[in-house]
């Protein structure tokens, strides 16, 4: 059994290795309070710290963690890392509500047809699901 609901997404994340400059980007699968999943081009080392960026929200959500595992997935990696802080609490609800978002977001466009700014998503998502968003 899971410790963490976790919350799925495709939104864009950033990586970087604790001792690297240069980042890579990938797309979040999904991110709960112990950690997230996304694909990688190139396999991760099990045990190597990260750090994560994704920018779609303002401060974007910054956290370091460890990859636990790292498995082939046809052309790609499925990698799991899991939060190093437990301070990020916060911030990764705050991330999963983005994650919320842009998924609705999607849905719309996808079968109502109706291109929503992130603004306009985030006010009907919140109408119609924040009081069921765990706190």
């Amino acid at each position: 059994m899971r410790q963490f609901i976790r919350h799925p997404s495709d939104i864009p994340i950033e990586y970087s290795f604790a001792n690297a400059r240069a980042h890579e980007k990938e797309h979040l699968k999904n991110v709960s309070e112990g950690g997230l999943r996304f694909f990688a081009s190139v396999r991760l080392e099990i045990g190597s710290a990260i750090r994560i960026n994704i920018p779609v929200c303002e401060p974007a959500f910054q956290a370091t963690g460890v990859v636990v595992w790292c498995r082939p997935q046809g052309d790609h990696y499925d990698v799991g890392v899991e939060f190093e802080d437990a301070t990020t609490e916060f911030s990764v609800r705050m991330v999963e509500q983005v994650c919320h978002i842009e998924h609705y977001k999607k849905q719309v466009l996808e079968k109502e047809g109706r291109r929503l700014s992130g603004e306009e998503a985030a006010a009907e998502w919140i109408s119609k699901y924040a009081k069921d968003f765990p706190r």
